[in-house]
């Protein structure tokens, strides 16, 4: 186990904008950063991550947390991973405490899959530069295909044996479970007997964007034609070829540095343009391009380059997945390569200079390479020319940017040689249809709504949604105030110099969480919700201990229920309203310092909540009276009654209000 002293270190080193910016490319937005989701598709960002508070929230998916958090959601690592991720990554020495037989038996089923991925990675690698075999037949190709030793290293590129349970025996031999070598999908079993999927084969691992490795992809060398050329690991609960590319995790950095992406076809693609000095560059790995495939690029960058080789047959194929990118409002060039070459051989004969150049003065716009290869398609043809031309109206209209239609479809008349009122016209139907559709789905919302609307008129608020409601104001102040020393009216009855009572006012400077605590207790209240009564006890135990609260360090000690909770508040500090229950108006604390307006805050939240619970005791003391049979127990519940209002009046008016009605 990890020990609790290289814990804290981690999470005092980490930046979580460095963390996330390998990941997401991020803009300053003011104090913070922000930037598209990594959870959900979307076009506008709201992602947004706080260098100040060290913390990020995703408020398309909800999701938020710190740096470790973020790892363990994004790139589904289990809390040691996150640990080692960042360790590394921060060059930080992990100290190890030596972990119980039970503790090693709840190491998870993907972890096992990970580990076992891992291991024949390595596996791969030491076969292909340590026995006769590996270099005669693995490096042999390798070299020939002109890669360096350097390239071939940086890929992990590796070699598996030409024999049916080499790696099998080797994995069983190192105490790997034949369960997990099956379902990674490197081990095939069949009853008894088991064999390896790679066998002679040259191996290319596929990794996560962390690095991690998820899959492998197998080329065959020899000439059999009952096998397969590429062979690719099955789909598992770690890897799934449609939500990866291959090179993301080498190319993500230039990627976002570059502000483009150029997307292949194959491994070798990659690999060679690498060693050409170009890095961002990824494989769709020989399949359909995906809408997750296209996220993975859009959380670096917004403008992608396709490189086709000169294969027109393919061309015509592969140009289908151009949509997918506009609709995704991604930047589209189509780059294609001499007749004959493909990325991998024309970045192997051409200097990096030449490359750079080819790239950018042969990289058109999706709507000229389109139209010119449909225009050839179509040639004389009039019926073909007018499909072709609906066709290209059709990849425009994925475009959700009006301007960018407007220029599309003025460059498409003028290729096409058809007039704009004609292309505007079947843009319209096209629009007119998606409209339909889109339009049938939000009525039949609308009217879900509606019927509900309908069901809560008059309506005021549950029981439940107020106490939720006043509770986390309490706990928001709580974590957002509890440190500030703000000063205090109190009230006390007291006798005066004729031994009568009277109230005397004293003013005290107290910190705003031992006006919170001191007001709690002297009521005896206890939060309804649990896991807001869990939190506050948590909050007040440090308050109560330290005297003082550090936001990030109980962050990183919370369970992910409570987290996302602190994370929420966190975030929506700047935004943080009071509503006044009674005239609904909106009061903001726009600064720290704005001690009237934060008084107010503190003072209405805590006599609503006392307001709440008092009209709750008078909702159930009206509930028993229904079933009251005597007169006497009848009088003194309709007297009870009469005293909650009376203390409920009071306690609104100590800050000048009427009293106040949550709910029936």
């Amino acid at each position: 186990m990890i020990s609790q002293a290289t814990i804290e270190t981690v999470f005092e080193t980490a930046r979580v904008e460095e963390v996330i910016g390998d990941f997401v490319q991020l803009k300053r937005a003011g104090s913070n950063l922000k930037g598209l989701s990594p959870f959900v598709n979307e076009k506008s960002p709201s992602f947004m991550v706080s260098p100040v508070k060290q913390i990020w929230k995703d408020f398309s998916s909800g999701k938020g947390g710190n740096a470790v958090t973020f790892l363990m959601e994004h790139e589904h690592f289990t809390y040691p991973e996150a640990i080692r991720y960042l360790a590394k990554k921060y060059n930080i020495e992990i100290e190890e405490t030596e972990q119980t037989n039970e503790e090693a038996a709840l190491a998870n089923e993907k972890e096992s899959m990970y580990l076992v991925s891992e291991f024949a990675s390595k596996y791969f690698q030491n076969t292909l530069h340590n026995t006769e075999a590996g270099k005669a037949i693995g490096l042999s190709y390798f070299k020939e295909r002109g890669f360096t030793t350097d390239t071939i290293k940086k890929f992990g590129l590796g070699y598996s044996p030409d024999e049916w349970d080499a790696f099998t025996k080797e994995a069983l031999g190192k105490g790997y479970k034949l369960e997990f070598l099956d379902k990674t999908g490197l081990t095939i079993v069949k009853e008894e007997k088991q064999f390896d999927r790679f066998k002679g084969r040259v191996m290319f691992p596929i990794q996560s964007m962390s690095g991690r490795v998820l899959g492998f992809g197998g080329r065959i060398l020899t000439n059999d034609k009952k096998a397969a050329k590429y062979l690719n690991s099955p789909e598992s609960d770690i890897y799934h070829k449609s939500k990866i590319l291959y090179g993301i995790y080498h190319a993500k950095q230039a990627i976002a540095k570059q502000n483009n992406c150029y997307l292949v076809e194959g491994y070798t693609d990659v690999i060679q343009f690498h060693q050409a000095g170009i890095e961002n560059v990824v494989a769709s790995s020989g399949t359909a391009l995906t809408v997750e495939q296209i996220n993975l690029v859009k959380r670096l960058t917004p403008n992608m380059t396709v490189l086709f080789d000169g294969d027109a047959a393919g061309l015509r194929a592969s140009i289908r997945g151009i949509d997918l990118i506009l609709e995704a409002g991604m930047n589209v060039k189509v780059c294609t390569f001499p007749d004959g070459d493909d990325p991998d051989s024309f970045a192997k004969k051409t200097p990096y200079d030449e490359l750079i150049k080819y790239l950018d003065e042969n990289a058109k716009d999706f709507i000229q390479f389109k139209a010119s290869l449909l225009m050839n398609e179509a040639q004389n043809d009039p019926i073909k020319k007018a499909e072709l031309i609906r066709d290209m109206v059709v990849s425009i209209s994925k475009i959700s940017d009006r301007i960018k239609r407007e220029v599309y479809l003025q460059e498409c008349s003028r290729i096409m040689d058809i007039s704009e009122d004609v292309l505007y016209n079947t843009l319209a139907q096209i629009d007119k249809k998606d409209f339909q559709e889109t339009n049938k789905k939000f009525k039949k919302e609308q009217k879900e709504l509606e019927v509900v609307r309908n069901e809560n008129v008059a309506q005021l608020l549950t029981s439940e949604e107020v106490a939720n409601l006043l509770e986390r104001k309490i706990i928001e102040i709580l974590i957002l105030y509890g440190n500030k020393e703000i000063e205090f009216e109190e009230t006390y009855l007291r006798l005066n110099e004729d031994g009568k009572e009277e109230n005397f006012t004293e003013k005290r400077v107290q910190k705003i969480f031992e006006k919170v605590y001191m007001n709690l207790q002297e009521d005896e209240i206890e939060f309804s919700n649990p896991i807001f009564k869990k939190l506050i006890h948590q909050i007040l135990a440090i308050f109560l201990s330290k005297g003082n609260f550090e936001r990030n360090e109980f962050l990183n000690q919370l369970e992910p229920e409570l987290e996302q909770i602190v994370i929420d508040i966190l975030m929506n500090e700047e935004k943080y309203e009071l509503h006044g229950w009674l005239d609904k108006k909106q009061v903001f604390v726009k600064t720290k310092d704005d001690e009237a307006v934060l008084k107010r805050l503190i003072l209405e939240t805590l006599v609503s909540y006392r307001e709440y619970l008092i009209q709750n005791l008078s909702k159930k003391l009206l509930e028993e009276i229904s079933k009251e049979t005597t007169e006497v127990s009848l009088q003194q519940a309709m007297q009870n009654i009469n005293d909650y209002n009376t203390l409920k009046a009071t306690i609104s008016n100590s800050i000048g209000r009427i009293r106040t009605d949550f709910f029936k």
